[in-house]
């Protein structure tokens, strides 16, 4: 009888325990449009669910699809030129936004989804998500960033293959044997001979270019190419 018993009881928990996972894996499924005040959509809005960035944004038209917990009491959207937006979710499968340039979501720190991101190359500017060839890229507004000294810091250990020694950078696997190993500096679109005067603080971003990828300039990106956007710089 005490082991039927027992038995019983580890049959009850264990259906529980099942009953309880359930509940936790259940996810609903919420979509709609972001427009401005004109009705017109806007893309690259970031979504957000209890104030957390969910890393979906919006595409094109404009309208965006995201799996949440049941349990979400609100959700909002961000957009770095058009403001923000914010709503109670009770439950709705569909729910649009209208962004009015007011910015109701102040203390929120935005951080652009790492697929969406635009990493320069030699031809323009893409989307990481896009890209065929691996790109090295140091994005300079990141708080970390702050914190260096000079720039050959802020390099240093962020892209694999990119050693930093001192003021001389190597980027292994280019194809430089017989040619000057250092790589090409390109500051907003212009080459440079340096780039020790550039202060961490006023760069954008960084991209590390090598292979196909730096084969736009020829023999001088034979030891790699280093692409540095400063901030203000328009594109």
């Amino acid at each position: 009888m005490r082991a039927k018993t027992i038995l019983m009881i580890l049959i009850l928990t264990v259906a529980s325990w099942q009953v309880m996972g359930q509940k936790r894996a259940r996810m609903v499924t919420v979509t709609g449009t972001v427009t401005d005040t004109t009705m017109s959509p806007v893309h690259g809005v970031l979504i957000i669910a209890d104030g957390q960035s969910t890393g979906v944004v919006t595409g094109g038209n404009g309208t965006y699809s995201i799996r949440i917990r049941p349990d979400v009491k609100s959700l909002g959207v961000y957009s770095t030129n058009m403001g923000s937006a914010l709503t109670e979710y009770e439950g709705s499968p569909v729910v649009d936004f209208v962004l009015d340039g007011r910015d109701v979501l102040r203390n929120f720190k935005f951080e652009m989804p790492e697929g969406e991101k635009e990493i320069e190359v030699a031809y323009g500017t893409v989307k990481k998500k896009n890209l065929t060839t691996d790109v090295g890229y140091i994005d300079g507004q990141a708080h970390v960033n702050s914190s260096y000294t000079n720039i050959y810091e802020m390099i240093k250990g962020k892209v694999p293959g990119v050693v930093v020694s001192g003021n001389k950078i190597t980027i292994r696997g280019t194809n430089s044997i017989l040619l000057s190993s250092d790589p090409l500096f390109v500051v907003d679109g212009s080459v440079v001979n340096s780039i020790d005067h550039i202060n961490p603080r006023d760069v954008k971003s960084i991209s590390v270019l090598k292979g196909s990828d730096a084969a736009i300039y020829g023999s001088r990106g034979a030891g790699g190419v280093i692409l540095i956007t400063l901030v203000g710089t328009k594109r």
